[in-house]
């Protein structure tokens, strides 16, 4: 492991693929944090399950992927689950419990860790409170608003990862203008085959989505989100070439 220590923080989920008779251990947040680990980064993963056996597969999976399952908090009630159906690499969503995780708040210490981190991430879902806890602390940060575009307030937020439009005929200047208005800071758009745009706040960045066969997107964009924080964010490598490293990021997953 090397360089600063980088926190993921909110959503987890059990995917559960009834097309596939399949189960898997996801979530936003913590794809993230388990692609940081995979880059080699000191990585942690703060979240929220239930005392059920949703639960406990979820923090075997946390275990497994060489993170630290005792920075996982465990309260009464239900982990979230997603029943996924699965289409020609594609996937559809056909129901989602957000569990007890949703809207996940760090205990004390955990936000004490945070202060030190050299980056946070924000998954799907996350906390108004805790956004506005980060920038009073001047803590460098992103959130995935995914297409919930107006979940949480944006005003001064260094980062915010969101969907796009895949056809090309759709202007994206409108969105980034939005998110501008909304007070971020910087904006990364991803669009599926049609690539990802960063807007820096003074310039807009496109790369091309690279061409694989499609075996499954789930997870895609969690892995460009974890590429990117780490190559321009913390390495800080220039933007295309960040880009660049986050799509072949997302292609191989």
């Amino acid at each position: 492991m090397s360089g600063p220590t980088l926190i993921a923080v909110g959503d987890n989920c059990l995917d559960v693929y009834l097309t596939k008779n399949q189960m898997a251990v996801g979530g936003n947040a913590l794809n993230v944090a388990v692609q940081w680990r995979a880059l080699g980064m000191d990585a942690r993963y703060f979240g929220m399950v239930g005392r059920d056996p949703e639960g406990d597969l979820i923090l075997d999976g946390i275990s497994r992927a060489g993170l630290d399952a005792s920075d996982v908090e465990r309260a009464p009630g239900q982990t979230a689950v997603t029943l996924i159906h699965g289409h020609d690499g594609d996937r559809r969503f056909l129901h989602e419990d957000l569990g007890v995780g949703l809207h996940y708040q760090p205990d004390m210490p955990r936000l004490v860790a945070l202060e030190s981190a050299g980056w946070v991430h924000l998954g799907t879902n996350a906390s108004p409170g805790l956004v506005q806890h980060l920038l009073r602390r001047n803590i460098r940060f992103s959130i995935d608003v995914s297409t919930a575009h107006d979940q949480v307030p944006l005003d001064g937020v260094p980062l915010v990862f969101a969907s796009g439009p895949e056809d090309d005929a759709t202007p994206i200047e409108p969105l980034f203008a939005r998110f501008r208005a909304k007070g971020a800071v910087s904006t990364v758009v991803t669009c599926g085959g049609r690539g990802a745009f960063y807007d820096d706040g003074h310039t807009v960045h496109r790369v091309q989505a690279r061409q694989v066969n499609v075996v499954d997107t789930c997870g895609a964009g969690d892995s460009f989100i974890a590429s990117f924080i780490v190559e321009h964010m913390v390495r800080e490598l220039p933007a295309p070439t960040a880009l660049h490293h986050a799509t072949e990021a997302a292609a191989r997953t």
